[in-house]
């Protein structure tokens, strides 16, 4: 990286309870689990802690309750190096909580509970200290208004916007328009090209570049697990993953947009960047947990 790279993450910060089970429980079934991990999660907090394991200068914008896994959450992402002093603690609403399975074949499935993430609000990130920023992340775990707001930010200050819409949610066109990139995986880039616009592509390839244009984006990444990512801008280019031994891709995603983040602000280009983020990615599916 070329001097101090600097990323503000507007996003969220949860608790994630990890249960490894045999297979997904049937609609009604119950599955034993065997075997059950507390760690800390929510995917701005993740994309934070990644920017941060870069080399970049980062600063977070969220919110947790006033809890006890508000404060662990807090002292986590302290300890991993991210500015916290953004962080807002909300009385009588619990810290966000996300309950996650994980299969045999290191798939997972997520059910988040929001609570305080909930009331991560424009007018919070409009206060943040965003000057110093040379990107401004954010993902959809929290409220659209504020990620509305967050590319409002990065356009004030002239930062780079890095836009995660995961979950896949509708958000104004000039957010998406400021995106450069957008970050979808596989099966979010065509959830987002059906919201968007009528589409009959089937192939990778054609959903990337129909969601571009579709979304306005200024760029666009389609990760695509083990099988690396698809980076459009001036060109389409495919990157590779190495071929590592999976055991939890829980966050994969987030180390990617995190350490993405953190080159583009250090002057890297795009397909550099992400060729970075892909190496981070394919490490963090090697251990257990989001980080």
């Amino acid at each position: 990286m070329n001097g101090i790279a600097r990323v503000l993450v507007v996003g969220s910060i949860n608790a994630d309870l990890v249960l490894r089970v045999s297979r997904r429980p049937a609609a009604g079934e119950t599955v034993v689990a065997g075997g059950v991990d507390r760690h800390h999660g929510g995917k701005g907090a993740n994309q934070a802690v990644a920017a941060a394991a870069a080399g970049a200068h980062t600063s977070m914008v969220g919110a947790v309750g006033d809890d006890d896994w508000g404060r662990d959450q807090r002292q986590s992402l302290e300890a991993a190096g991210v500015d916290t002093t953004m962080i807002a603690i909300v009385a009588d609403v619990a810290t966000g909580f996300a309950s996650i399975t994980v299969t045999p074949d290191a798939e997972n499935s997520i059910v988040v509970a929001g609570e305080a993430n909930a009331l991560v609000s424009p007018e919070l990130v409009a206060t943040a200290r965003g000057g110093a920023a040379d990107v401004v992340v954010a993902q959809t775990e929290i409220p659209v208004h504020a990620v509305d707001a967050a590319a409002s930010l990065a356009e004030r200050i002239g930062a780079r916007f890095v836009l995660n819409t995961a979950p896949v949610v509708r958000l104004a066109a000039r957010t998406l328009a400021l995106a450069d990139p957008l970050v979808v995986n596989e099966h979010e880039a065509l959830q987002l090209l059906r919201l968007l616009a009528p589409s009959r592509s089937s192939s990778l390839e054609q959903i990337a570049t129909e969601l571009r244009f579709s979304s306005g984006a200024r760029s666009l990444i389609v990760t695509l697990g083990s099988e690396g990512a698809i980076v459009l801008a001036d060109d389409t280019t495919r990157l590779r993953a190495p071929r590592v031994a999976v055991v939890d891709t829980t966050g994969a995603g987030d180390v990617f947009v995190g350490t993405l983040a953190a080159h583009l602000a250090g002057g890297a280009s795009l397909v550099d960047a992400a060729r970075s983020a892909i190496e981070a990615a394919a490490h963090a599916v090697t251990r257990v947990g989001a980080r």
